[in-house]
């Protein structure tokens, strides 16, 4: 008994578990490293160390150092360098020989000690002793599959000779493990076979529990297995039994140690029936065991080629064709069931336990093996998804439903954590009132109780009475980890042979103990207890398939609502990594997140696609109200009206909107209830889960839905303008802002299927679409409207194909044989401009205003070039301009007036269709915001001409940004500020701007000449847009003098005489025949300037241009039309 004292079992089981776990993922990790090209030590690939390679590799593990050196210059030259790359895997390998080492050493003292081991009496000791056999077995078995072994540690082996003058002191026993074990299985079962008696006691302990496991899902469903509603009147009675541990163990552990065991201890096969049945039981179940993570053996095979080269072990192969027939034929379809049955028992388990938490506290344990029953299923999924058996049901081996299983253990693994409080405050008033009074009196009955283990228990009780439910209540942290040590000490005293206390002559003890130390874990390691029942991060390593079950799922409808349970299932991924291979880390997070971002992506898409769908046919319903598709209703209507002759026969009836919603037959099922229904399913997987948190990554899933529905929204807004740039084709500015309003009224209805910021989604669509460029680079309707309505519209304004029409303020076509392929007025009236400036917002109709100005600078720099070439002739003019004959001589000597009235026209229209923006930009902004343009208004008008003009220009900028007119343009004084260069003077751009206003005036009579001068009472203006220089003539100049800081009324003034001058020459001159009707519409132009103008005045006007003119000329341009009334 002192021996078991002193040789602390207990905690060398559980150290070198946790080790052999790390040692064996090294292993793992050094095997992928090494065959994978990308990762693979550079020295192994280096074509200097490749003759290297191949020597170490042949003289294995005698390397001569000295005779033949010539294989090992690359290592010589950089043998420094070579040791620090090899080392980490040297002493990986190191790793796996201590671990040997000691495994052996205890192993030997279980058999020294003659421990007993029971899985339903000592459950945690046999657990760990059968785990740490497993453990060593598959380490090993990975030692044999990595390759580059020989290599790594040759390698390093030289590299320190060169280095130390001698090899490392490990390199002959690394060297000769590594000789020893090129069979794996061989050298195994040898040193096993003086274990054989622990190991058989060990797995014989299993043949009440492992058969009681593996059951049909038939069998499981007439006990109604992990169903709460089956028995009523018990279930608030606590769930819990003699092997509660044994309850949640997962099949597939046992089924490890039970082939692997026997494996090894195969003596036992043939001499005790017992192990025989125990063994063929688990072959039947299947023919590939997890190694570790994605590193299988097939354990049918390689028994057999082991047994095969065995005396007296024939039947035993039989044995084992026969059970992979078995397994052949019935496995795949045992499991589909058995996944069929836990998708219900789970989901009724879920939907009780959502309901009534409470029941968290008694019944918990189910929560526990319902997890573990169906993470065994998923797993033996996976690992049969790679290695499909050659059957004829290979459906069988493919699960379409596996989304609604990982979702309701999801659901389990959430509500555990949720209410991890009501779990608490049951168990621990269940461990203070019960579980400690009947250990006390378990205690009172032993007979024999040495001093060691009455400690312990005597702790135990202690612990256990002095727990209130006030802890929970205070949130307190439970910490227990040193109660169930104790106790798996106390297995290891009492499991020895000769112990003054046997634990297996005392099995109440132990079924207290195992309750008791479950109950504690539900206090403080229910997470730790979730990761051993439900821990799902093998998928990890199998992208492929767990990709390819997404897949399956996501094309079956009724399995959409649980698709939020892959990216979940990333969530455990981290769960996967350990302290001893800390390398593997940044890699294990890439692919989860790479898994978890492709699954939500791919569920965005889906739900996008289905939310775009419904909006695009809502989208067509809304367009069939439009008053534009009226026109035949009402012919319709008139035709009925005035009796006139019906549509044949043959004419298709156009159908009235709202037809589609009438239906015969509730049967009849739809595209667009499709579509509400998909919807509906994959809606209900985001509102699942609002986020989780992947390797420290929180993921927001509704973000990535947001993310798609804002690039496509923006394309499909985009696409919507229908812009041609080949044929300058646009849909008009309305027609899209109704498509835009229809698409954003069905979008918040998706309030109606999940908790989403529709608000926030469309505001950011929107914003981006008064930019040039939306946030992925690509055009925006901004950037589309603004080419089209230049190129399109103003060019043709240009060449005075379309009309600016004040009367009706939009622009309009000629009336002219070549038809336009628009109609003006169809994109610039007053309900068109209000649209777009809906569109596109003050920061578009910046942009667009910044397009203008470039256009309209590009015609300055022109008219600067004009002046400059006949500053003689203006400076004459412009002192002689009140003489008569002196006029005469200078106006023949001053050629291209034209040129100068044409690019002034242009510059109007421009100024004009900005006016336009502007003026409705104003009514939508008093629309949406008209607080704000109350105060902006007010500081407008506070501005006056003694302001200094840097405040005035900014208050302009502003209010001009809000849609206000104001006396000097902002926009367009930086855009003519931006043209001066350091060459140019302040005088010289000055006596620039008086001249082009001489030239102006000047060249005004030319305009008469024109025979499309004319004044339109319609239009409201000229049919050649000459009204439009009454703009130009404003704007231009007070913005020119603006920059050169001049008076603007002064020069305006001066301009008016010269004009006034020059027109009032045109009606003296006798010899120039001007058509009297354009002579007037000219003199209506100098009314249009002063009107136009905040600087000039109607007196001004009069002081040098007789009224009486102007009242002549609007009776004769009035005069030739009809006006009726009624």
């Amino acid at each position: 008994m002192a021996m078991a004292y002193q040789q602390k079992l207990a905690e060398k089981l559980t150290i070198l578990n946790d080790r052999g776990t790390g040692v064996l993922l090294r292993m793992n990790y050094i095997k992928k490293t090494c065959l994978d090209p990308k990762l693979r030590p550079q020295y192994l690939t280096d074509k200097t160390m490749e003759a290297s390679v191949k020597y170490i590799n042949k003289k294995f593990p005698n390397i001569d150092f000295r005779g033949n050196s010539q294989y090992l210059v690359g290592i010589q030259k950089h043998k420094s360098e070579v040791m620090a790359a090899m080392s980490s895997y040297y002493d990986s390998f190191i790793d796996v020989m201590e671990f040997r080492d000691h495994v052996y050493e205890l192993l030997n003292t279980i058999d020294a000690c003659q421990c007993f081991f029971n899985i339903a009496v000592n459950f945690d000791f046999t657990k760990n002793y059968l785990e740490l056999i497993i453990t060593y077995i598959s380490v090993i078995v990975m030692l044999s599959r990595v390759e580059d072994k020989k290599v790594l540690v040759g390698m390093y082996n030289c590299a320190h000779e060169m280095s130390n003058g001698s090899s490392d002191p490990a390199y002959p026993r690394l060297a000769q493990m590594f000789m020893e074990y090129e069979q794996p299985i061989k050298k195994l079962t040898e040193e096993f076979g003086p274990h054989t008696k622990g190991v058989t006691e060990a797995l014989l302990s299993l043949q009440m529990l492992y058969p009681r496991r593996n059951l049909p899902a038939e069998q499981w469903r007439s006990a109604q297995l992990l169903s709460l509603l089956s028995a009523p009147a018990s279930m608030l009675d606590p769930a819990c039994c003699d092997t509660m541990a044994c309850e949640y163990l997962s099949l597939e552990v046992m089924e490890r140690w039970i082939l692997l065991g026997y494996l090894l201890c195969h003596s036992s096969l043939n001499t005790n029936q017992s192990s025989q049945e125990l063994w063929k039981m688990a072959l039947r179940s299947g023919l590939y065991l997890t190694i570790i993570r994605d590193e299988t053996i097939n354990i049918h095979k390689i028994t057999e080629d082991y047994f095969d080269g065995l005396k007296g072990y024939s039947k035993r192969i039989a044995d084992i064709k026969e059970c992979r027939e078995h397994v052949i034929v019935n496995s795949g379809a045992m499991h589909r069931e058995r996944r069929g049955f836990l998708r219900n028992a789970l989901k009724e388990l879920v939907k009780v336990l959502e309901d009534e938490p409470g029941l968290l506290g008694p019944k918990v344990l189910f929560v526990f093996m319902a997890l573990s029953f169906s993470r065994d299923e998923v797993l033996w999924l996976v690992r049969y998804s790679e290695n499909i058996p050659k059957t004829k049901t290979p459906e069988d081996y493919v699960d379409s439903q596996m989304a609604e299983l990982l979702f309701y253990m999801e659901r389990l693994r959430t509500l555990m954590t949720k209410y991890s409080r009501v779990v608490q405050r049951y168990h621990v008033q269940y461990l203070a009132q019960f579980d400690a009074l009947l250990l006390n009196d378990t205690m009172q009955n032993m007979y024999v109780c040495p001093e060691e283990e009455s400690v312990l228990m005597t702790s135990f009780v202690s612990t256990l009475s002095a727990l209130t439910i006030k802890q929970v209540e205070n949130g307190e942290e439970f910490d227990f980890r040193a109660l169930r040590l104790d106790w798996l000490r106390l297995q290891a005293y009492t499991s020895v042979s000769k112990a003054p206390l046997s634990l297996k002559e005392y099995p109440d003890l132990a079924k207290v103990m195992n309750m008791t130390q479950f109950h504690t874990k539900m206090l403080d390691n229910v997470q730790e207890m979730l990761h051993e029942t439900s821990d799902l991060s093998i998928l990890c390593f199998y992208p492929r398939v767990f990709e390819k079950m997404f897949s399956q799922s996501s094309e079956e409808v009724s399995m959409q609502r649980y698709l939020m349970s892959f990216p979940l299932a990333c969530s455990h991924f981290n769960q996967t990594v350990h302290p001893l291979c800390p390398e593997e880390t940044e890699a294990v997070e890439k692919r989860s997140l790479r898994l978890c971002v492709t699954f939500l992506e791919e569920i965005a898409k889906q739900t996008s696609s289905v939310i775009l769908e419904i909006c695009s046919e809502q989208c067509n319903l809304n367009d069939q109200l439009l008053p534009k598709h009226c026109g035949q209703t009402i012919s319709a209507a008139r035709n009925k009206k005035q009796k006139k002759q019906t549509p044949k026969k043959g004419d298709v009836q156009r159908e009235k909107p709202g037809t589609e919603s009438q239906r015969k037959d509730r049967a009849i099922v739809t595209n667009m209830d499709k579509l509400h229904l998909t919807l509906t399913e994959l809606c209900s997987s985001f509102s699942g889960s609002s986020d989780f948190t992947v390797f420290n990554h929180i993921v927001t899933p509704a973000e990535f839905l947001i993310s798609h529905l804002e690039t496509r929204l923006t394309k499909i807004i985009v696409r919507m303008a229908h812009y041609n740039q080949t044929t300058q084709e646009i849909g008009r500015p309305s027609d899209l802002l109704a498509g835009i309003r229809a698409y954003t009224a069905s979008l918040h209805t998706l309030s109606r299927y999940l908790s989403l910021d529709v608000t926030r989604l469309v505001k950011n669509v929107l914003l981006q679409q008064t930019q040039p460029l939306d946030s992925y680079g690509g055009q925006t309707i901004t950037t589309l409207y603004t080419n089209w309505y230049l190129e399109g519209l103003l060019r043709q304004a240009s060449s005075n194909l379309i009309v600016h029409c004040p009367a009706m303020h939009c622009f309009v076509n000629q009336t002219i044989e070549n038809e336009q392929s628009f109609r003006a007025e169809e994109y610039s009236d007053i309900s068109e401009m209000q649209a777009l400036a809906e569109l596109i917002g003050p920061y578009g109709l910046k942009f667009l205003s910044e397009n203008l100005m470039w256009h309209i600078t590009s015609q300055v720099g022109e008219l600067k070039k004009l002046v400059i070439e006949n500053m003689d002739v203006l400076v004459q003019m412009r002192a002689n301009f009140d003489k008569p004959e002196a006029m005469a001589n200078l106006q023949k000597r001053l050629p291209a007036g034209e040129n100068v009235l044409k690019r002034m026209t242009i510059i109007g229209v421009i100024l004009s269709f900005r006016a336009m923006a502007q003026d409705t930009l104003e009514d939508i902004m008093q629309k949406h915001c008209p607080y704000l343009m109350g105060p902006i208004e007010s500081l407008r008008d506070m501005v006056s001409p003694d302001t200094d003009i840097k405040v005035t220009l900014t208050v302009f900028e502003l209010a001009s940004a809000a849609g206000l007119n104001c006396d000097i343009d902002p926009a367009l004084v930086a855009a003519l500020a931006s043209m001066r260069t350091d060459n140019s003077s302040v005088d010289e751009e000055y006596k620039l701007t008086c001249l082009l206003l001489v030239y102006i005036a000047v060249s005004l009579p030319i305009l008469a000449l024109d025979p499309n001068s004319y004044y339109s009472r319609h239009y409201g203006g000229h049919h050649n847009n000459i009204h439009c220089l009454a703009t130009a003539i404003n704007q231009l100049s007070a913005a020119m003098f603006t920059v050169e800081s001049k008076n603007i009324e002064q020069h305006l003034k001066e301009f008016l005489l010269v004009a006034s001058s020059t027109l009032l020459q045109l009606g003296q001159n006798v010899e120039n025949r001007v058509d009297g009707k354009n002579r007037d519409s000219i003199y209506l132009l100098l009314h249009m300037i002063v009107e136009a103008s905040p600087f000039l005045s109607q007196d001004m006007l009069e002081s040098c241009f007789p009224y009486v003119l102007l009242r002549n000329a609007y009776r004769e341009v009035y005069k030739n039309y009809i006006i009726t009334l009624g």
